[in-house]
C-alpha cells in the first residue's frame, strides 16, 4: 500500500475541495482534469468531478462514458490514483429522496413521469443543492477509521458566468425552504464551500472577454463571501519572434526585402515573393496576439491572486499531454 503524501510546499495546503471555473472555451475540464493528476501525484487519492453532463473527462482519459459511480481513470505520477464521477441530477435526486426522505421508489416513479425536470425546472436552486451536496459530501467522506477516502477533490463546474449563483446554495434555496432536510442540506454543503479548505479556481485565456468575465467572476465571489483561490492561464501563445522583431512586425516595418532573400537562401526560390508577404503577415499576427496577451496579463496581475500558466500544446490535447500539464501546475506550485 502506497503511504498517503502529508503535508507539501504548494499554494493550497489544506484546500480540500477545488473548484474549477472559466468562460466557454478556455479548456476548464482540461485544466480540471490536468489538476486532479496534479494534487494526486506521489501516492494521493483525488476525485475528478463532471457536474454538467457532457462526458467530458471521459473523454480527456479516453475512457469509456462515465456512469453514476466512482472510478478511477488515471494514475497519477508516483502512484496516486484519479477517481471521476459524472453527476447524474436524476440519479442524484433519486439518492437526495432516500437519503432525507427514504423515498427512493417514489423518487424512481418520479423519473419515469418526468417530474424531476418539472421540479428542477420551477426550482433550479434546488438542482444546484443536489449537485453541489453531491459533490461536499465527497469531501467529508470518510473511511472506518475516520480518514478521509480522498485527499482532495476537483470539480469541473459551471461557467464563470454561472459560478457565484451555483456554489451560493444557501441564497438560492432562501425561497423553496426556511426549515427542514432541504435547509439543512444547503446549510452543510455551504460549511464545505465557505470553509478555509474550499478554493475557486479561474481559467483564463490571455483575450479581452475571458479575462474580463474572470475579473468579474472573483469580484462576484468575494461580494458572496465564498473562497477565491488562483487564476490558470491557459493556453498562452510563446513569442518566437526576438522582441527587436516583435516590435518591428507590430509597426509594419519588417524589411520585406530581407525576409524574400532568407527564403530564397532557404532554398525556396519559385514563388519567394508570395511566400515572403505570407509569412510579414504572419509576422504581424503574432505580434498583435503576443501584445495582447502581455496587455492581458498585466489586467490580471492587478488581482493578487497566485497565478499559473500552461502552455498552448503543438499537437493539440491527448492523454500524454494532460500529463504535461499536471507536470507544469505541480512545477509552478499548484499542487
Amino acid at each position: 500500500m502506497v503511504d498517503r503524501v502529508s503535508a507539501r510546499d504548494t499554494d493550497w495546503d489544506g484546500v480540500r475541495l477545488h473548484v474549477v471555473t472559466g468562460k466557454g472555451g478556455t479548456g476548464k475540464t482540461t485544466v480540471a482534469a490536468a489538476l486532479a493528476l496534479a494534487l494526486a501525484a506521489g501516492g494521493r487519492r483525488v476525485l475528478l468531478v463532471e457536474v454538467e453532463g457532457r462526458q467530458g473527462i471521459a473523454q480527456l482519459f479516453d475512457v469509456p462514458p462515465l456512469p453514476y459511480e466512482e472510478r478511477r481513470v488515471a494514475v497519477a505520477p508516483g502512484g496516486g490514483d484519479v477517481h471521476a464521477l459524472a453527476v447524474d441530477t436524476e440519479e442524484a435526486l433519486i439518492e437526495y429522496l432516500e437519503m432525507f426522505y427514504n423515498l427512493k421508489r417514489a423518487g424512481k416513479a418520479m423519473t419515469k413521469l418526468g417530474i424531476v425536470d418539472f421540479v428542477t425546472t420551477i426550482a433550479p436552486g434546488l438542482r444546484d443543492v443536489i449537485l453541489t451536496g453531491k459533490t461536499s459530501e465527497s469531501v467529508r467522506r470518510k473511511t472506518k477509521d475516520g480518514s478521509f477516502i480522498y485527499d482532495a477533490v476537483v470539480m469541473d463546474a459551471p461557467p464563470t458566468g454561472r459560478i457565484t449563483k451555483f456554489l451560493n446554495v444557501n441564497e438560492e434555496v432562501s425561497g423553496l425552504a426556511k426549515v427542514g432536510p432541504v435547509r439543512n442540506h444547503a446549510d452543510t454543503v455551504m460549511k464545505v464551500v465557505r470553509s478555509p479548505e474550499t478554493a475557486v479556481h479561474f481559467v483564463t485565456l490571455l483575450e479581452e472577454m475571458p479575462v474580463q468575465e474572470t475579473m468579474d467572476g472573483i469580484h462576484d465571489l468575494r461580494e458572496a463571501g465564498l473562497p477565491v483561490g488562483g487564476v490558470i492561464v491557459n493556453m498562452e501563445h510563446t513569442p518566437v519572434l526576438s522582441p527587436d522583431d516583435l516590435a518591428a512586425a507590430a509597426a509594419g516595418e519588417l524589411d520585406s526585402e530581407e525576409i524574400v532573400r532568407g527564403v530564397k537562401a532557404a532554398g525556396l526560390e519559385h514563388g519567394a515573393e508570395r511566400i515572403a508577404a505570407v509569412l510579414t503577415a504572419e509576422a504581424t499576427e503574432h505580434a498583435r496576439r503576443t501584445a495582447l496577451q502581455a496587455r492581458e496579463k498585466e489586467r490580471l496581475e492587478t488581482l493578487d491572486l497566485p497565478r499559473y500558466t500552461l502552455p498552448l500544446l503543438p499537437d493539440g490535447m491527448d492523454l500524454a499531454g494532460l500529463y504535461d500539464l499536471a507536470e507544469s501546475l505541480r512545477a509552478q506550485g499548484a499542487a
